[in-house]
């Protein structure tokens, strides 16, 4: 199908969003962002772009960018929360030359997005509240202030509240699993290297790792417990809470939290992946579409890889009908496996002593050690996938 010239709305001026209208800008279609908020940009915190994600900003043009704003990632260690000992490693550096692992602060990949997006054309829509969208072939988007948009296709970026999604498909109450997470930024005082540590423990466990030139930390740490604080990403709580939460664990752990303040807190939801993706005109993409437990760093990650399919799937089929269907067929089993591994991560970081945690973490740090190219070939389904070249 011709993009040239399509008149294309994305709802949302995230990650998602951003990568979408550029994909599809970059085939020549006219794209206008609509953002809520007064700016696009994105709270303070880090986010891992595994090579799966990485190869649509390479796709993009923006690889390099990129890597020169991040931290190369070398590994992911697991580790004992109390004593700090570690009981296995994914050896990142045995990756193919081609792949990269980085992290990355959310707010330098937003600002590379939008940056590159608008130097290419596409127009940005600030303070574009959606109320609601109605389909058709020309289908209308109903702003708060009461005004309306028209346009050819409108792609619903906006997140676990979408405007869209509730349009397509019957109302799905999300369900509390039980877990609470903070996040914070802090300074890297430990001497923390450039890996992903998973700091485990009993019902609870911490992930850190350095971002931008490796003089801050990324931290993000979760509990279970029987109350659940909210769905917001822009919750705060006292630090003192998450320190208590984490006072068994090792001295690193400790170091970290003494710097924190006021960390962002929120409950953690699982949501089902939404059965219809599109409808006449209009389509879902990322947590629109199916929100993800932070157990496997791949939120961004496959909001990325839904961007790209969806501008591809559109302009590589005969007409819209038949795109939007080929995007939802091209992606709706693979992301159902990652929202499905990130979920069953969660129980195997908290597991409590005793036989069964002694039986899991020998048998990880084993294979670590004896065969470490195999332990990193476990993720070849999830790493080595590349939407930019899959029919």
């Amino acid at each position: 199908m011709d993009l040239q010239d399509l008149d294309i709305s994305v709802i949302g001026g995230g990650i998602g969003g951003l990568t979408c209208a550029l994909a599809l800008r970059q085939r020549g279609a006219k794209v206008t962002v609509l953002e809520q908020a007064q700016a696009i940009t994105e709270v303070g915190a880090g986010i891992q772009v595994s090579p799966n994600g990485l190869r649509v900003i390479e796709a993009l043009g923006l690889g390099d960018a990129l890597a020169g704003r991040s931290v190369q990632g070398q590994a992911v260690s697991l580790r004992n929360g109390t004593t700090g000992a570690e009981v296995a490693r994914l050896d990142l550096t045995r990756l193919p030359i081609h792949q990269r692992y980085l992290f990355v602060h959310r707010a330098d990949l937003v600002d590379l997005l939008s940056d590159a997006a608008r130097q290419q054309g596409v127009k940005m829509r600030l303070l574009q509240r959606v109320d609601t969208v109605a389909t058709g072939a020309r289908p209308v988007i109903r702003l708060a202030t009461g005004d309306t948009r028209e346009a050819d296709l409108v792609i619903g970026a906006d997140g676990i509240h979408s405007a869209l999604r509730p349009v397509l498909n019957a109302p799905q109450k999300p369900f509390f699993t039980g877990q609470v997470a903070w996040r914070c930024i802090v300074p890297n005082t430990t001497g923390h290297p450039p890996h992903a540590r998973i700091h485990m423990g009993p019902k609870r466990h911490m992930v850190t790792y350095p971002l931008r030139d490796g003089s801050a930390l990324n931290v993000v740490a979760v509990e279970e417990r029987a109350t659940w604080a909210a769905e917001s990403w822009s919750q705060k709580d006292d630090a003192d809470n998450m320190r208590k939460a984490f006072a068994g664990f090792d001295a690193e752990v400790h170091q970290i939290l003494s710097q924190a303040e006021a960390p962002g807190v929120w409950g953690l939801f699982r949501h089902p992946v939404a059965p219809t993706w599109c409808g006449e005109g209009v389509a879902l993409l990322g947590d629109a579409a199916h929100p993800t437990l932070p157990f496997l760093a791949q939120g961004a990650n496959m909001a990325m890889e839904d961007a790209w399919v969806l501008a591809d799937a559109v302009a590589n089929e005969p007409d819209m009908a038949t795109g939007l269907a080929a995007y939802q067929q091209r992606r709706k089993a693979r992301v159902t496996r990652v929202i499905d591994a990130a979920s069953k991560n969660a129980r195997n970081y908290h597991l409590s002593p005793g036989p069964i945690r002694f039986a899991a973490h020998t048998a990880l740090g084993l294979l670590s050690r004896v065969s470490p190219g195999q332990m990193l070939a476990r993720f070849d389904w999830l790493y080595g996938h590349d939407v930019t070249k899959a029919a």
